[in-house]
């Protein structure tokens, strides 16, 4: 069986995205592009509905071609009870306004007990702080917590 994968919006972005002239950014978009061409196949990847949401906005050209590249991965339910979860991730890791959607982020992948969490947002989803707090909440909830990392993390599986 192969493992899940949930790809949280700034996989998908890195992956579509022009290339950049910062040197960081510009490494992160290739990491990116080489995991999609290598590790993808191996894996099986999903979505949510905040993943569609999010790549969505900004420029229409740019939209299109993220959700292009997302039209064959299997998108996620949202339900109640991931809601609650989100709220309470959110109320607990002390997530600020405009990172709600991170915290439902980390509770569809929870809820749907995803192998692994992938991202490049090293603030609200992939940082230390946050992968301790959500492993101490989630073994208090007894919930699996998936291993959150970001594609450079996750070159094999």
């Amino acid at each position: 069986m192969k493992p899940s994968v949930y790809i949280e919006s700034t996989v998908i972005s890195y992956l579509t995205s022009r290339p950049s002239r910062d040197l960081i950014v510009a490494a992160h978009q290739q990491i990116t592009v080489t995991w999609w061409e290598d590790v993808h196949p191996q894996v099986d990847g999903f979505i949510s509905p905040f993943v569609n949401e999010e790549i969505s906005r900004g420029d229409s050209d740019a939209a299109q071609k993220r959700i292009e590249v997302v039209k064959d991965l299997s998108v996620l339910e949202i339900n109640d009870e991931i809601q609650k979860l989100a709220e309470k991730y959110s109320a607990a890791l002390e997530l600020p306004e405009k990172a709600k959607t991170d915290a439902a982020h980390l509770a569809v992948a929870v809820w749907h007990q995803m192998d692994y969490l992938l991202s490049w947002n090293c603030r609200h989803i992939v940082s230390g702080r946050v992968k301790k707090s959500l492993e101490e909440i989630n073994v208090i909830l007894d919930l699996k917590t998936p291993v959150m990392c970001t594609p450079e993390e996750l070159m094999e599986v």
